[in-house]
């Protein structure tokens, strides 16, 4: 009877809360689906380009369906018992489990697919049992003995797949070039799925993004958030979670009984259950929604278009009076409380980034190394380690993040060498097929060239995003007292918002462009 008390409780708890959030976030959308259907209109209207040329060639994508990994694993299941299980990761970085290879072969549906969104992957017992131990906030926890394993590993190399709100999985090697490999292409999916859908362009996207933005500053929260991962729905559903973990922490953990493991496995298995009741009330809401929004921009769109140039002079009219109200007393900010640190920060910055792009570079000038454009993340580890020394000067905390952006950037890079370089050496072998190691040899000084260049770009673009990411938020907050009004956020928000991130750019150009010239004009790495 408690058991379904207390999980009829949690029902109605997590539909209150789910509606609320979303009656709650659904005047921003709504005000920022609009905006992102007119900005796709005028972009349509004025045959904007978007993207900044490159040198180097950059393949198609691959098709959602097309297979990057596949390997026969040990693997922690259902019924707590390891199994062989036959792993594939698709171009859609959804992590298959089938029951056998055979099965795969045939055809046969998976037995388990996983989206890790959000996950993190440890290869240590010591550091899991630190995250689940950091997971189960037990009042009793002081007075216990040290924790148990969560799982006995049958082999010497496991592998922990920890999961926000839901239930982790776990993996065992018994070679570490199988267990490395496996762990890389795991990372690997944990960064797409927490980025690949928040970096489309589709008016539908960026419309959650900058609404999901003013909602959170609405409540004094202007710093990137770490949960702003996967789909739309996920970040909402991730929204609240955080709201409602402290008062089923309140509500449930002292009724707890048992050992203290028997106390962890109720408390995980309430919160994933909690988490997938909020996804699909908020699945279901959000749809709604977006349908709505859908329907006005139909709507609207003739209207839109035949109004297009009186609806620019307003804007330029709007933003000409909020930059008198903004400018002056952001760049009074800026030049006082950010840019006497921007050199420190970007000389933290550029060690580790630099270290990453000259490895790449290493690799390219290797010949035997062309057919692998896998990228090793060790440098970027540091970057992680670096970064978090930032969080107590500028409240910045999202160092995933940037490590994640960074490396999908030099990822995509290293991608567009290998293929370039393929592409050259067809084309010059076709006419001089008897000279393979003199042609090779050119397409590779080709590409390195085309390399220096586009590497230098993108190393650019990475300074001074990260540099507005770790120092924007702390703007903001110093100008929210005197320019939060209901009237400035409700319809001056964008505005607002381009011209404090406009002259903080510029702040950031004055004072660290020389740095960054130094480091990145050159071509070397």
């Amino acid at each position: 009877n408690s058991i379904y008390t207390t999980g009829n409780l949690i029902f109605h708890v997590c539909a209150g809360r789910t509606e609320a959030e979303l009656k709650n976030f659904s005047p921003h959308y709504r005000r920022q689906s609009c905006i992102a259907f007119f900005c796709h209109l005028k972009d349509e209207v004025e045959q904007h380009r978007a993207g900044q040329a490159q040198l180097l060639k950059q393949k198609e994508p691959l098709q959602a369906s097309e297979v990057l990994y596949k390997d026969s694993v040990l693997y922690f299941d259902d019924n707590k018992k390891w199994r062989e299980r036959f792993v594939v990761v698709r171009a859609d970085y959804s992590l298959e489990l089938h029951d056998s290879q055979e099965s795969y072969t045939k055809g046969t549906p998976a037995r388990h697919k996983h989206l890790p969104t959000g996950g993190t992957v440890l290869t240590s017992e010591e550091k899991y049992t630190a995250v689940v131990d950091k997971a189960f906030p037990d009042p009793n926890g002081s007075k216990e003995e040290p924790s148990v394993p969560v799982v006995a590993v049958p082999g010497p190399l496991p592998v922990y797949l920890s999961l926000p709100y839901r239930r982790d999985s776990y993996f065992c090697f018994q070679q570490e070039e199988k267990r490395a490999r496996f762990v890389s292409i795991l990372n690997d999916c944990i960064r797409h799925q927490n980025q690949d859908y928040l970096k489309s362009v589709e008016c539908e996207v960026q419309a959650f993004l900058k609404a999901i933005h003013f909602y959170r500053q609405e409540t004094g929260h202007y710093e990137s958030w770490d949960m702003l991962v996967g789909t739309d729905c996920q970040v909402l559903a991730n929204l609240v979670m955080e709201e409602l973990l402290p008062s089923l922490q309140t509500e449930l953990l002292p009724k707890l009984k048992g050992k203290k493991p028997e106390r962890k496995r109720v408390w995980f298995v309430t919160v994933e259950a909690t988490y997938d009741l909020v996804h699909e009330q908020m699945r279901e809401g959000l749809e709604s929604l977006k349908n709505e929004c859908r329907e006005a921009s139909k709507q609207q769109e003739a209207l839109i278009r035949s109004d297009m140039d009186q609806i620019n002079n307003s804007q330029t009219f709007l933003e000409t009076k909020l930059q008198a109200l903004v400018s002056e007393p952001a760049m009074k900010y800026s030049s006082e409380s950010v840019a006497p640190y921007l050199t420190s920060i970007l000389e933290e910055l550029m060690g580790p980034i630099s270290a990453g792009f000259q490895t790449m570079r290493l690799l390219l000038e290797d010949e035997s190394c062309w057919n692998n454009d896998h990228l090793s993340s060790d440098s970027l580890d540091v970057l992680k380690e670096q970064l978090q020394e930032l969080r107590n000067r500028f409240k910045f905390s999202n160092s995933t993040r940037v490590v994640h952006c960074t490396q999908s950037q030099m990822q995509q890079l290293m991608e567009n060498a290998v293929h370039t370089f393929e592409l050259l050496l067809q084309s010059s072998l076709k006419d001089k097929p008897d000279k393979q190691a003199s042609v090779m040899e050119k397409a590779k000084l080709r590409v390195l060239k085309q390399f220096d260049y586009d590497s230098s770009t993108i190393r650019k673009k990475i300074f001074q995003e990260v540099l507005v990411d770790i120092t924007l938020p702390a703007i903001k907050r110093n100008l929210a007292p005197a320019c939060k009004t209901v009237s400035t956020i409700q319809f001056f928000g964008n505005l607002f918002l381009n011209i404090s991130k406009n002259t903080l750019c510029r702040v950031i150009l004055a004072n660290s462009v020389s740095l960054i010239k130094l480091t990145t004009g050159n071509g070397n790495c």
